[in-house]
């Protein structure tokens, strides 16, 4: 990288754990600096220094925000583009999943998966776009889920905020493409992470947060438009998505 010409910056909004840790960890590697944004300032900076030791001390900045604070992102994120001097690339992988029963419908547990899942990737992503649109160029990445496909019997609301997360950013990738702007959606499975370990229940095919990472640096290389990960995770995925929907319904996962 030319001294003169900052490296690129990748905005995360989720860094503290899980796959937005490994994604900064794995993106400083190639070169970029992170701007680690999530609510866990201590997380945070454990986060930032652990990529501190391994590249520079500009490698890596904190940004304490809730995103449930959708006021503040238009000030967070010029407060970023100054002190970072650009950015090329914003990550959404905030998200919580709260258990639900099958006969259970808590407004109090269905309303935070949307705000988090649904409206801070909104208020985020939506300021990028905005400035990318303008610039002519950069990324944008969602982390949404299999579990958005289809509307399954388990946790309709965490479905609806991924399904609603996956056709937005699908509207993004339409409405940037003719600017420059690549968008990428994501669909992991079951990943090691502390939220599907509060989810409980049976998981499979169950991958780390750094083999997410991996795909998902893959994919924003090549300009992928939307992955699984794993990738076996599509072809399941296809076949789930034409069972018919008297015999859909009747099943219990």
């Amino acid at each position: 990288m030319n001294a003169l010409i900052p490296s690129p910056v990748a905005v995360i909004v989720g860094a503290s754990s899980g796959i937005g840790a490994a994604l900064a960890r794995q993106l400083a590697d190639e070169g970029y600096r992170v701007a680690l944004v999530a609510r866990n300032e201590a997380a945070l900076n454990e986060v930032a220094q652990a990529i501190r030791d391994l590249h520079s001390e500009e490698a890596a900045r904190v940004y304490p925000h809730d995103v449930t604070d959708y006021a503040a992102v238009p000030e967070m994120f010029r407060r970023i583009l100054a002190e970072m001097e650009r950015i090329d690339a914003v990550i959404y992988t905030a998200g919580v999943l709260h258990p639900v029963a099958e006969d259970e419908y808590d407004f109090t547990k269905d309303r935070p998966m949307l705000e988090v899942n649904l409206l801070g990737a909104v208020a985020w992503l939506g300021q990028a776009a905005a400035y990318f649109q303008t610039q002519g160029q950069g990324h944008i990445v969602g982390l949404s889920s299999v579990a958005g496909d289809r509307g399954r019997v388990k946790n309709p609301t965490y479905q609806a905020s991924k399904a609603g997360l996956t056709n937005y950013l699908e509207s993004l990738r339409n409405r940037l493409s003719r600017h420059g702007v690549h968008v990428l959606t994501v669909k992991p499975g079951f990943v090691d992470t502390p939220m599907l370990q509060q989810a409980g229940g049976a998981a499979f095919w169950v991958i780390s947060p750094e083999k997410a990472a991996a795909d998902i640096t893959k994919a924003l290389r090549k300009k992928k438009q939307v992955i699984y990960t794993p990738a076996r995770w599509r072809w399941l995925m296809l076949v789930i998505q034409h069972i018919p929907s008297f015999i859909f319904r009747r099943l219990r996962f």
